[in-house]
C-alpha cells in the first residue's frame, strides 16, 4: 500500500493514488509505504529516484546500520513502534529515509517510511501544529510514539490496580494466585516491550539532534521528546518495582498456602505417633489374644489410642498451630 501526502497551508492531506500517473502529479512531503508491491517500488523508484533496500524492513539489522547518512544525503533512521496487542504484543521495525533536497519535485526534501503491517501510531496520527518539512513529519511520529508508549503504560498502571486489590486482600487462593501471577507476568512482558520502544525511540530523536539538520523550532521540539522520553524511563522504573512487588507478594501468599498444608500433615503424623505406638505394642507383646481371656481388650485398647490422639491435639490447639 503506497500512502501519499502532500502539504498545504501547514497541514497534511493524504492523496488517492492508484498509478504512476498520478503519483507524478503530486509534490508529497511524506511517502508511507506499507508492504509495498513490487510495482509500487517501482514507481518510488522512477519518480523519486529511490532504490529500496531489501533488508529495509529486517529486524536483525545490525547496530550500526540503524542510524546512518548515505553520500547522496540520504538520512537513514529505523525506529521500533509498539502494537498493544492483548493476545500478541509485539513491535513493528520501520524504517525512515529523509531526503534532505528534491530538485526534481522542488521541494524541501521528502520522508519515506516502509513498515510490514499496520501500526497504530500511524493510524491514529494527529498533527496538533503546523508543519515546515518533512524533518516535522519524523518529529511528530516519534512524539506520537511518545504519547502512544505512555497511554499504554497508563492503561497497566490502571489494571495493577485491580491486581493490587486482590493480591493486598489476603485471601489469595492457589486458583486466584494463578490469575494474579499470569497477569504479572503479562505486564512484566508488556513493560520490557515498551522500555525497548522508549530506548529505540530515544536513540533515533537523539541521532535526528546530532545530525544538525533542525532549525531552532525542530530542536526543541526534538529536546522536548528527548525529555519527555526520560520522564517516561523513569516512570517504567516505578513500574517494574511494583509488578516486582506484587509478584513477590503473591509468590509469598503461595508459599503460606503451602505451608499450611505442610503443616497440617506435620501436625496429623505428630498427632498419630502415639496410637501408633499403643497398637503396635497392643498387637506384637502378648502370646495368646487378649481377646480370649479379656471381652474388654479391644475397647480398652481403642479408647486408649483415643486419649493419646486427644492430648496432643488439645495440646496444639492451645499453642495456636492448627489455626
Amino acid at each position: 500500500m503506497l500512502n501519499v501526502f502532500t502539504l498545504a497551508n501547514g497541514r497534511l492531506f493524504q492523496e488517492e493514488n492508484e498509478s504512476l500517473e498520478e503519483l507524478a502529479r503530486l509534490q508529497p512531503i511524506w511517502v508511507d509505504l506499507e508492504s509495498p508491491t513490487l510495482e509500487e517500488r517501482r514507481w518510488v523508484k522512477q519518480h523519486f529516484g529511490l532504490s529500496i533496500p531489501e533488508n529495509a524492513m529486517d529486524d536483525d539489522t545490525e547496530k550500526s546500520a540503524r542510524f546512518f547518512e548515505e553520500d547522496n544525503s540520504e538520512l537513514h533512521v529505523r525506529s521500533d513502534f509498539l502494537i498493544d496487542d492483548l493476545d500478541n504484543p509485539h513491535a513493528i521495525r520501520v524504517t525512515f529515509i529523509l531526503n534532505k533536497h528534491n530538485d526534481t519535485l522542488k521541494s524541501q526534501g521528502v520522508l519515506f517510511s516502509l513498515r510490514e503491517k499496520d501500526t497504530p501510531v500511524f493510524r491514529l496520527l494527529r498533527m496538533p501544529g503546523l508543519i515546515d518539512d518533512a524533518k516535522n513529519v519524523l518529529l511528530m511520529l516519534f512524539d506520537a510514539d511518545d504519547g502512544y508508549c505512555a497511554d499504554t503504560l497508563q492503561d497497566i498502571c490502571d489494571n495493577l490496580e485491580t491486581v493490587s486489590r486482590q493480591v493486598l486482600a489476603g485471601d489469595m487462593i492457589d486458583n486466584k494466585a494463578a490469575q494474579v501471577l499470569s497477569a504479572m507476568a503479562r505486564h512484566k512482558d508488556m513493560w520490557g516491550r515498551i522500555r525497548r520502544n522508549v530506548m529505540g525511540t530515544q536513540r533515533a530523536a537523539s541521532f535526528m539532534v546530532r545530525s544538525r539538520l533542525l532549525n531552532a523550532e525542530q530542536f526543541e521540539d526534538a529536546r522536548q521528546i528527548l525529555c519527555d522520553l526520560d520522564s517516561l524511563n523513569s516512570h517504567t522504573a516505578l513500574l517494574f518495582d511494583k509488578i516486582n512487588f506484587l509478584m513477590d507478594a503473591t509468590v509469598g501468599f503461595i508459599n503460606i498456602n503451602q505451608k499450611k498444608i505442610i503443616k497440617i500433615f506435620s501436625v496429623v503424623s505428630v498427632a498419630l505417633l502415639a496410637p501408633t505406638l499403643i497398637a503396635s505394642a497392643y498387637g506384637m507383646n502378648f502370646k495368646f489374644m487378649p481377646e480370649l481371656d479379656w471381652q474388654a481388650s479391644d475397647p480398652f485398647s481403642i479408647a486408649l489410642m483415643v486419649l493419646s490422639a486427644v492430648g496432643p491435639m488439645l495440646y496444639f490447639r492451645k499453642r495456636g498451630w492448627l489455626r
